[in-house]
């Protein structure tokens, strides 16, 4: 069955298959980027995610014909001032950087620096849609965010990315330092991508990792809520709840608009989101596994 992705979910999920936890092989993950994008949902798939580390390496080299008009994000892990080496790699192969990620501070570290640093490498790369600067939630964060808003502006196409997970449990904000971020996004004009955690569609105690996961599903429901004007405390109430039925009924009334303020998240499965999708009825179709 073919079943086209709403507008509400469009490019909600980046491809991070080489990322942990699924740690996919270069080789495998672009074989199976392919697939996704040539599938049903394929709406719903954003880039594949690759390290500038692998960029660099010339690890794409090989395994991306010139002419299938590759697309891609580079995450910065080898830091901002690497980046333009690994994006010199990528025009050889026929592949194009839609967007730049990249961790700007620490915890507890001045964030203004490294957005500083970030927005002189930007008039240096031609051609990205999008920049992403990581900021920890934590010292200068406010600050920070008015620093982005600014340059967002003066035309430069940055945008905030927060982390929502991760191996240890200071890496998961709260849901009311989540909402209180979402709605400074909101109160900015300004964009947000999400990173880690977001494995299910609905809050929930992970078994594995024993934390408590946030769910995308809350997200998508409490960005709505904050763009149509909710207080703090009512988004971060949608963050909290565990049934999907307050979660659905955000969210189906908005299928056929775009999403607002929330750009999306990165997962190292496009099929595990795309199945809980399917079965809270926000999209209608079926794959085969």
């Amino acid at each position: 069955m073919s079943t086209q992705v709403p507008a509400l979910l469009d490019g909600l999920v980046d491809d991070a298959a080489v990322f942990p936890p699924g740690s996919a092989a270069l080789p495998d993950a672009l074989a199976a980027h392919r697939q996704h994008r040539t599938a049903w949902y394929a709406d719903l798939v954003g880039p594949l995610l690759v390290p500038a580390s692998k960029v660099a390496r010339g690890d794409l080299g090989g395994l991306v014909d010139p002419g299938e008009g590759l697309v891609v994000g580079v995450i910065g892990d080898t830091g901002i001032g690497h980046l333009p080496v690994a994006l010199s790699f990528l025009a050889p192969d026929g592949v194009t950087a839609r967007q730049i990620e990249v961790a700007v501070a620490k915890r507890g570290e001045d964030p203004l620096p490294g957005i500083a640093e970030l927005l002189r490498l930007t008039g240096t790369v031609p051609g990205v849609e999008a920049v992403y600067a990581e900021l920890p939630l934590t010292f200068g964060l406010m600050g920070a965010l008015d620093a982005l808003a600014a340059a967002r502006a003066d035309g430069v196409p940055i945008a905030a990315k927060f982390r929502t997970g991760g191996l240890a449990a200071e890496l998961f904000p709260t849901p009311a330092e989540l909402a209180a971020v979402i709605c400074a996004c909101r109160d900015r004009g300004l964009p947000f991508k999400l990173t880690a955690g977001l494995h299910q569609a609905v809050r929930h105690l992970d078994a594995e990792t024993g934390f408590t996961h946030h769910g995308y599903a809350n997200v998508l429901a409490a960005t709505l809520a904050a763009a149509d004007g909710d207080s703090v405390e009512a988004v971060a109430e949608l963050l909290t709840v565990v049934d999907p039925r307050p979660l659905l009924e955000r969210a189906t009334v908005r299928l056929d608009e775009p999403r607002p303020l929330w750009v999306g998240f990165g997962s190292c499965s496009i099929l595990e989101p795309l199945t809980d999708l399917i079965r809270l009825g926000l999209v209608n179709g079926g794959y085969d596994a």
